[in-house]
């Protein structure tokens, strides 16, 4: 198996960069949009067979270092009790916000195997299909993250409701955080079970806190999940979104890798996160829509900044947008591959 993507995880020597994107399995691919185009979102995820089968398309088509598990951050939130849907021009939709004691009361922490096997059995198929290709990662959302969207009821633009209990009422905010902790810790760890060889966590939203708030109220979180699953011998990613002004404590939260978005220099990134961790990143996903030699020239300026990483695993800094030119994500993959080679 290529495990390039795990040696650079553990800060071990590589003979190249390992790359992969995020949200590499989606819109901007005809093969996806083909499988899309027979069902609804909702049932793609919790159809072990397709989901599997999108997964899959970005290794054969982009040559990427690992494979990510197919699926929604909100699945587990769905599981704790949440009606959830999706929509072409709202996106996710969260039936009765929790803003209430009798809410958060009424949300449990699901059982995976009983609530979510599709996910479980997804990672197996995986792991049969890609044995002696490449490791597969498995995802959860971050407390923080699960936290907005189950108080919001979807996405928000200034997140006033979140905030709100966090300000006002934070006893009742952090009994929903210890319940969505619970949930994600147990989450991720039956992916581990059955098979996921790394584990991301995705905080989306992250950077909507001051570095107070976030230090104080959501990271504790954070390292709660970290330490849980360092049990495991597997790789834990962490990825705050626009983490510019809360890096220097993000990188205290334990996992192995930190994600970096674009809106940090790298070379900075490195210096601040030290030897501790491996990073990941962090090409401007809009990087994809220049010219190829634009491109590599993007691709070989974040190399040169991540020389003196532990580790480098090469990611955009955020998901590939669904316009993106697949021969321009092609070429990408294959510039980090020749550029970064050792030989």
């Amino acid at each position: 198996m290529n495990d390039t993507f795990l040696k650079a995880c553990r800060g071990e020597a590589v003979p190249y960069t390992p790359v992969w994107l995020m949200r590499q399995a989606g819109r901007y691919l005809k093969e996806y949009q083909d499988v899309r185009s027979k069902v609804d979102f909702l049932t793609l995820c919790k159809t072990p067979e397709l989901a599997a089968k999108v997964t899959l398309q970005p290794v054969d088509i982009l040559k990427v270092d690992a494979a990510i598990l197919f699926s929604d951050i909100l699945i587990p939130v769905e599981a704790m009790g949440m009606h959830l849907e999706f929509t072409d021009k709202k996106g996710p939709i969260l039936g009765e916000p929790v803003r209430t004691k009798a809410g958060v009361d009424k949300l449990v922490i699901p059982d995976t195997e009983d609530s979510m096997s599709f996910v479980l059995d997804t990672i197996k198929i995986l792991r049969r299909e890609l044995e002696n290709r490449v490791p597969l990662i498995g995802f959860s959302g971050a407390p923080w993250t699960l936290a907005t969207y189950i108080i919001e009821g979807g996405s928000s633009k200034n997140f006033l409701h979140t905030k709100r209990m966090m300000y006002q009422n934070p006893g009742l905010f952090n009994v929903l955080l210890e319940k969505i902790t619970a949930t994600v810790i147990e989450y991720l760890t039956a992916q581990i079970k059955a098979g996921a060889q790394a584990v991301q966590i995705f905080d989306s939203w992250a950077g909507i806190l001051t570095p107070y708030d976030y230090e104080n109220v959501i990271f504790p979180y954070v390292k709660t999940c970290a330490k849980a699953l360092k049990k495991f011998d597997v790789p834990v990613i962490y990825f705050a979104n626009d983490c510019s002004g809360i890096l220097k404590i993000v990188k205290k939260c334990g996992a192995d890798v930190i994600g970096v978005d674009w809106r940090v220099d790298m070379h900075e990134a490195v210096k601040k996160i030290g030897k501790k961790a491996s990073v990941q990143g962090n090409l401007d996903p809009c990087v994809l829509f220049a010219p190829h030699d634009h491109i590599e020239e993007r691709v070989q300026d974040v190399l040169n900044n991540a020389e003196g990483a532990r580790g480098h695993i090469f990611n955009l800094g955020h998901g590939i947008l669904p316009e993106t030119p697949v021969e321009n994500a092609i070429y990408m993959v294959d510039a980090v591959h020749r550029l970064s080679r050792k030989d």
